[in-house]
């Protein structure tokens, strides 16, 4: 059975009341419409192939993380994977359209990568043993893992000129790959073709028309190879997005052969630059990445409405992420912020760059331990999937340094707009709230009815903090490694709410008279 969540429209009115330290606003829901569903694994992690060798702005960020060489006997690994429950995890990254698979008609040494002046990004071709392939299946089937595996969609081109590669796709080596999966019983949900390729390209691009031609192959291979079991999922080009190569691609491939349209995106900049921070507290800046999920969802419903945007790839900052920014507390709004964004298009599936390794990842290279981001997401999934027929969860976050934000919420099936000018509140209670910071304000509830309240806030109130406090309570780990309890403060349901500067806030109301709707 699929839920298909609601995603609430807010509206904010006129500011009522105001002091030097906060404001005081009333959000209305309309609750009768629904705006966009997600899958039942929007939130996804990647897994990526950067050797230890990866460096940028002198700094060496990946470690053990790649495909190739993480460690998979890690116990953190594992729980992790498992805390989200379930996550997609996507594999393949920038050395994608360089890496062979070691199948017995392979024809040369199954070799990691290595640096090298003459290859793509600097290394040269990389192979994975089906030995490794084997090891990696076992802890997702044994974890629950969503898996969407990204193909070299470069094997057998040759580069015409300058970034540019010609010539059609030698499908050979991928299909005994995806030949040894099937007969492994491997669960791949999706298989992805080529890794940023579309339009100009990051370091090789191919024409969306052979491109298409392609991807109708790779549809008759699964076809083929599944027979009449479930076949996995088909989705490119996992690029950037380019109107009109996007456009083109989804009129060459004809009508349900692309299943998803992966784009990536990086809206902060590179890691190095000294504006990230300012750009993640920018609510104008941020508001910039919705005219990429608009246009693609309207590219895709003119062109190809058989096929669903995914992001396939999105880490903030580029290049490895900042390592000043983004495995801080202060990454928690930009991420946040883009579900909620790709969300209201459509967007079905969201992969964070990365699992692990970078500076953006959600688990620390080198301890395995929650960083503090993934904190967050874990906050993220476990509302999103609670069952709540007719209730509604809010994320706010409020980007403000200074100055915390009353919250006052309705419900616009049962509001009367002319009332809200007269809405007042007693100020005694709502600086008691103001001291007190909501997640104690269950001691003040006045009514049976109750509402959950999560509250994200960073330690010692430093946004570049990595660890992150719920509802006051600092987020470790247990001793066993598990991922702790994650209580929320149960409030009156009318009361409002606080949200302090930089900090989230995740409420939900149990009941709110919303509509949600059952596919089964």
């Amino acid at each position: 059975m699929r839920l298909w969540f609601l995603i609430p429209l807010l509206l904010c009115l006129p500011t009522l009341i105001r002091s030097e330290d906060y404001s005081d606003v009333t959000i209305v829901v309309r609750g009768a419409e629904t705006i966009a569903s997600t899958s039942d694994e929007f939130i996804c992690a990647t897994i990526d192939w950067w050797p230890p060798e990866k460096c940028n702005y002198d700094q060496c960020p990946w470690g053990q993380a790649s495909i190739l060489n993480l460690d998979l006997n890690n116990p953190l690994l594992a729980k992790a994977i498992q805390a989200f429950s379930p996550l997609r995890i996507r594999l393949g990254g920038s050395l994608q359209d360089q890496v062979v698979y070691g199948t017995p008609n392979l024809g040369s040494p199954c070799t990691p990568f290595s640096k090298s002046s003459s290859g793509l990004f600097g290394f040269s071709q990389g192979c994975i043993t089906m030995e490794r392939w084997d090891a990696i299946n076992k802890i997702f089937v044994d974890t629950g893992a969503v898996v969407t595996f990204g193909l070299n969609a470069l094997q057998g081109r040759w580069q015409m000129g300058r970034g540019v590669w010609g010539g059609a796709w030698n499908s050979s080596n991928a299909r005994e790959f995806m030949e040894y999966t099937v007969s492994m019983n491997y669960p791949i949900d999706s298989w992805e073709f080529g890794n940023e390729l579309s339009g100009n390209g990051v370091g090789a691009s191919v024409g969306a028309e052979q491109y298409g031609k392609d991807i109708i192959e790779l549809k008759s291979i699964i076809s083929q190879l599944y027979g009449n079991s479930r076949k996995p999922l088909v989705v490119a080009p996992g690029g950037f997005y380019d109107q009109k190569w996007y456009a083109q691609l989804l009129d060459i491939s004809s009508p349900n052969v692309l299943d998803a349209m992966t784009h990536h995106i990086y809206n902060l900049g590179a890691g190095n630059d000294p504006q990230v921070a300012n750009r993640i507290l920018n609510p104008q800046y941020l508001s910039q990445s919705s005219d990429i999920f608009r246009d693609l969802q309207m590219t895709i419903r003119r062109h190809g409405p058989w096929s669903a945007p995914w992001v396939g790839e999105a880490g903030g900052a580029y290049n490895s992420g900042s390592r000043k920014v983004s495995n801080t507390f202060l990454n928690s709004f930009w991420y946040l912020d883009q579900l909620g964004q790709s969300a209201k298009y459509d967007t079905k599936v969201y992969c964070r760059q990365t699992l692990i390794g970078g500076n953006y990842g959600l688990l620390d290279t080198e301890t395995f331990c929650l960083a503090v981001a993934s904190a967050h997401g874990k906050g993220s999934n476990f509302l999103r999937h609670q069952r709540f027929f007719g209730g509604v969860a809010l994320l706010m976050l409020n980007l403000n340094k200074n100055m915390g934000f009353m919250v006052s919420v309705r419900n616009d099936l049962n509001i009367n707009f002319r009332e809200m000018a007269g809405i007042k509140r007693d100020s005694s209670f709502v600086h008691g709230l103001k001291r007190t910071v909501s997640w104690v304000g269950s001691k003040a509830s006045d009514g049976l009815e109750k509402r959950e309240e999560y509250h994200l806030t960073p330690q010692d109130g430093n946004p570049f903090a990595r660890t992150v406090l719920l509802n006051g309570a600092p987020l470790q780990l247990t001793e066993d490694g598990d991922i702790p309890s994650l209580p929320p403060v149960m409030v009156s349901v009318n009361s409002p709410i606080y949200v302090a500067p930089l900090s989230i806030a995740f409420v939900v109301f149990p009941d709110f008279e919303a509509e949600v709707y059952l596919d089964s």
